[in-house]
């Protein structure tokens, strides 16, 4: 199984970092590689949303990622299950408060199957690009 995590402390309350993240039309904000993204289905946030997302893919060639949000615990936990493109891994956000700040781990799982576990250092190092982007995400949420 393709693994990577990341954390980064947010100088912000698990409240507002939360609405951020819950709501998938910011993700373009602090992904760069989502050139366009909109509700599908669902309420913003909620589990059973889904976003169909346009993201980057190689050589700048467009890539659909839509996801859908499978777990929403507001301030605690936001999971999600990439539902198209050629792969679909499972994303949570795990948020947890101290004295006003947050620290967020993102993380993502993806099961690769056995004709592609060739490709799983491949798939590794791309996801652990994507989770290293909440160094963008502290930035947006910090400067408001």
């Amino acid at each position: 199984m393709a693994h990577a995590e990341n954390d980064i402390t947010i100088n912000r309350p698990a409240g507002e970092v939360y609405a951020f993240l819950a709501d998938g039309l910011n993700n373009p904000k602090w992904r760069p590689g989502v050139q366009k993204i909109a509700l599908k289905s669902g309420a913003a946030g909620e589990p059973g949303a889904v976003y169909s997302q346009t993201l980057t893919g190689p050589k700048g060639r467009p890539l659909q990622g839509d996801y859908e949000i499978t777990d929403a615990e507001p301030g605690r936990l936001l999971g999600f299950q990439v539902v198209a493109g050629p792969a679909r891994p499972a994303g949570r956000y795990q948020l947890t408060e101290h004295d006003g700040s947050t620290t967020v781990r993102f993380s993502l799982d993806l099961k690769l199957p056995l004709v592609m576990r060739v490709l799983d250092s491949l798939v590794t190092k791309t996801m652990e690009s994507e989770v290293a982007q909440l160094t963008n995400l502290k930035g947006v949420i910090e400067a408001g």
